[in-house]
């Protein structure tokens, strides 16, 4: 690709095709910026050759948010974090990932790097943009997952009990050999 800022650029919205565009790199940046570019989004500068958004460097879409042990969101940009921290998807103990250096830290480690993120008026434009998307954490999955966790912890609590008793009856009964 040429330099992404000198073209003009097209999104496809992953859940329902629609296409926005032609727009201006920076009005594409400002969108995933600002969580209106999700991670299944595609971008194109010719609607032919389609590549998903966050494969664009120059987005800077090298967030994952650890929504559960098991379930990450992203990739997306420190706006976008910023942006589910307000709508209360997120807090300051969750868990990112940069996935470019891989250092991992929780949104409450990182209020200057939050803090000097640009907050950039939209300027007008003809054409609507694409609904700020949320992570759509669904609540029924969200709720199969903890109930694995809990059945995985409860396994492993009963797998603990269980090598405990053995190893105290081997403490025994070398305790035992030991004493006269």
């Amino acid at each position: 690709m040429d330099s992404a800022a000198a073209q003009d650029w097209f999104l496809r919205k992953h859940e329902d095709g629609n296409i926005f565009g032609p727009l201006p790199f920076a009005q594409l940046a400002r969108w995933a910026s600002s969580a209106q570019v999700a991670p299944y989004d595609v971008v194109s500068t010719d609607q032919i050759t389609w590549t998903k958004a966050p494969m664009l460097p120059e987005l800077e879409m090298d967030w994952l948010v650890e929504v559960t042990s098991e379930r990450f969101y992203g990739p997306t940009t420190l706006g976008a974090i910023q942006e589910f921290m307000r709508l209360g998807e997120i807090n300051g103990d969750t868990l990112v990932i940069n996935s470019r250096d891989g250092s991992r830290r929780r949104v409450n480690e990182m209020p200057l790097v939050l803090s000097q993120i640009p907050v950039e008026e939209e300027p007008a434009s003809d054409a609507a943009g694409p609904a700020a998307s949320g992570m759509s954490i669904n609540v029924e999955d969200r709720i199969r997952d903890l109930e694995q966790s809990l059945r995985e912890e409860r396994r492993a609590l009963h797998e603990a009990v269980e090598r405990y008793r053995s190893l105290e009856l081997k403490y025994q009964e070398l305790a035992e050999r030991v004493q006269p």
